[in-house]
Order: C-alpha cells, then structure tokens, then sequence
C-alpha cells in the first residue's frame, strides 16, 4: 500500500479507479443515504450512483460493489448515524482485494476510509489495511502528514 497526497476526483479524470467510502443506508426512495465526503462528492457528480448503489445494497446488502464509471464502494459503517466500524473496514478490504485481482485493476486510488467524518484515528486504521493491500492501492489523503 502506498499512501499519497491530493484529490481523489483528480486520479479519476485521469482514468484510475477510485473507492468511495459509503454507508449501508437505504432512503425510502431506494438511493443509498451518501451525506458527506467522498460519497457525497461522488453522489453530486453522477446523478444515478446513489439509486444504483441502494439497488445493490437492497438486494446483495453493504459491501463492495464495482458501480461503474471506475467507481467502487468501499462500506465503513452501515447508517450515517454510526461510528464507522473495524470488522466493516476489514471486510471492505478483502473484498475490494479481491474485486480489483477479479478486474486485473493495476491501481486503485481509496481515501482513508473511515477517518474524514467517521471519526477514526489513521494510525488505527492503517494497521487494518496494511495486512490486505498490496502496491496497487494507493490511500490519499488531502492534508500532509
């Protein structure tokens, strides 16, 4: 795993693909509750993302979904109102492991997940992820150190 500085919709347009960290959440209306970060910002700029993820949820439940695009959710908690969850991290993990070997992707570009609005300490987090990701996964961040 290589950590990285900048923003995260910049190696999009470059045409990497990028995590999202989401929630479990699904609105009556069948989109998935996206509310802040990177799911927010990613929900802003594709119009069908948050129908097409509570789709996906509804029917598979919270995991890790290629939505398209170059677009994955990586799920840290189930609701909003939650603190974001070790086991769900770890769990997002393996899975988007195993998606990215399934895809043949050389890269993929996550955010710290769980440690913008979630809350959680990065030197927690980072153990967790340190044991699955491999040189393909870049987490970014937008601040320096």
């Amino acid at each position: 795993m290589i950590e990285i500085v900048g923003d995260l919709w910049d190696h999009h347009q470059r045409g990497m693909v990028v995590a999202i960290t989401t929630g479990g959440a699904v609105k009556k209306d069948g989109t998935c509750d996206m509310p802040r970060g990177c799911a927010r910002q990613a929900r802003e700029r594709f119009s069908h993302l948050a129908w097409h993820l509570g789709q996906q949820i509804r029917m598979h439940g919270n995991h890790v979904f290629d939505l398209g695009n170059r677009i994955v959710s990586f799920p840290v908690e189930n609701c909003p109102q939650e603190v974001p969850e070790f086991g769900l991290i770890e769990q997002s993990c393996r899975e988007l492991v195993e998606l990215a070997d399934y895809k043949g992707w050389p890269q993929v570009i996550v955010p710290r997940p769980g440690c913008g609005g979630g809350g959680l300490a990065w030197s927690e987090v980072r153990v967790i992820l340190e044991r699955y990701f491999d040189d393909r996964f870049q987490l970014i961040t937008n601040e320096e150190g």
